[in-house]
């Protein structure tokens, strides 16, 4: 059955762009769809004028799916319920009745390998981008199961994947935390202005209290508490280097050691493995350096627009993303000494003030990005060992349980992602009785029918 036939209407996008604004409502474009699922953390912001200009034609509602037409066609992400955005262009909605597709079964439908096979069939190439046409996609035809088995389908394929939403916002939850800790202790020096005030330090125990002067030195990074120092990074590191890539590049190679590239450095716990690239085992074995372990700290080191560097800081390990990868030319691999930690250091260096040290220094070449002298150069205050054992202390266990969470969501994704079109095409069939089947949370809250 067509999609249109089975009541499924889509809804073109405002085909201009509204100005940014620094603060306001999402305004979606193609990056942001990713694994199915939006990610607003990552659009731009619109005012709230605009906003209500782009929803009048388009206003994505619960359940709807938001589909690219063009650069990455047929990629799709259903919009969750507490979500308001506006449509960048080259996206539509679809958007379901209720009749024939239930509202969340469609985003299941949108992506397996039938959905595919006909965005294939409908695709337009052009000589830059490929796409698909508006009047096109209400004729793609797919498989479409009863109602009860989409409700079936919706609900085993659902809980796995709010078990990886839940993952990535506890992850989120988790590095925010560490990073107020990181601020607090390393950035605003919150404990010694207490202790200068005489007062005890919030949330602190007098131990840890203990370890922190009551009053600052002059240096020339400003005031910092009495007994630290002011270094640069490769006073306090042990390790600072790049990988290699294979001659002619890794376009082609499907299978090897993973190798991690700019576009994979997020932040702890994050990864596309989508974009996933390779080297032979081979070459891995023949590399002698750019080989990571485990908490590394990855720096992407190069490249931008001509006068701009946008550096970008991550963290790997205990098994995430992979067991044995490596990195390329464009990445830092960095440990750091007995002055430091691994998790010191990565805060320290995707803080505000060294990521403002590196933009400065990385932008002001002919090519962006940081060498290893200009990256060794960068400034970072030292604490006492006592001091960086007692931060360790706090966050290690975050930035385990974080990694852990990261690991389970891609056992969870790849479980999800076999199940899929197994259940789609009734190869697969999951045991309901019509009579006790579940209503779907769309339909507890009228989210059809009516629309």
């Amino acid at each position: 059955m067509s999609l249109g036939a089975a009541g499924v209407t889509l809804i073109d996008c405002d085909h201009r762009t509204p100005p940014a604004a620094p603060v306001g409502y999402p305004y979606v474009t193609i990056p942001q769809l990713k694994a199915g699922r939006l990610n607003l953390s990552e659009a731009r912001r619109i005012s709230a004028e605009h906003f209500k200009q782009w929803t009048r034609k388009a206003d994505p509602q619960p359940f709807d799916v938001v589909l690219s037409r063009r650069c990455n066609p047929g990629e799709t992400a259903f919009v969750p319920l507490d979500a308001q955005f506006a449509l960048g262009q080259n996206l539509v909605l679809l958007r379901t009745d209720g009749a024939t597709i239930l509202p969340e079964f469609l985003r299941w439908l949108v992506r397996g390998p039938i959905w595919w096979e006909q965005v294939q069939k409908f695709l337009n190439v052009g000589a830059v981008f490929d796409s698909l046409r508006c009047s096109d996609v209400p004729k793609f035809e797919l498989m479409i199961p009863p109602i009860v088995e989409q409700r079936s389908i919706s609900r085993v394929l659902g809980t796995l994947d709010d078990k990886i939403e839940l993952n990535r916002k506890m992850s989120e939850t988790l590095e925010e935390l560490a990073r107020t800790l990181f601020k607090s202790w390393f950035v605003d020096f919150d404990p010694v202005h207490a202790r200068a005030a005489g007062k005890k330090p919030f949330g602190m125990d007098d131990a840890t209290a203990a370890l922190f002067p009551d009053s600052f030195e002059d240096s020339k990074l400003g005031p910092i508490p009495r007994g630290w120092r002011v270094a640069t990074l490769g006073d306090v590191i042990s390790e600072l280097e790049v990988g290699k890539r294979p001659k002619g590049g890794v376009k082609g190679i499907e299978h090897g050691v993973p190798s991690i590239g700019a576009e994979s450095i997020k932040r702890v716990g994050e990864f596309d493995f989508s974009k996933t690239k390779y080297v032979p085992v081979e070459f891995f074995e023949a590399m002698g350096r750019g080989y990571v372990q485990s908490r590394d700290v990855l720096l992407y080191k190069d490249g931008g627009r001509p006068g701009e560097f946008e550096p970008h800081v991550s963290m790997f390990g205990d098994g995430f993303p992979f067991e044995r990868c490596c990195i390329n030319e464009h990445v830092y691999r960095i440990r750091a000494n007995e002055h430091y930690s691994q998790n010191l250091l990565y805060f320290a260096l995707s803080s505000d003030g060294t990521m403002h040290e590196m933009r400065m220094k990385g932008g002001g070449v002919a090519v962006p990005g940081l060498n290893s002298t200009a990256a060794r150069s960068l400034l970072m205050t030292v604490p006492p060992p006592a001091i960086v054992r007692a931060f360790d202390e706090v966050v290690e266990p975050m930035i385990a349980r974080i990694l852990l969470c990261s690991k389970e969501s891609r056992t969870l994704a790849e479980l999800r992602d076999t199940l899929l079109p197994k259940l789609l095409s009734g190869e697969l069939r999951v045991p309901l009785d019509v009579a006790d089947a579940p209503a779907t949370k769309a339909e507890q809250l009228g989210l059809f029918g009516d629309r």
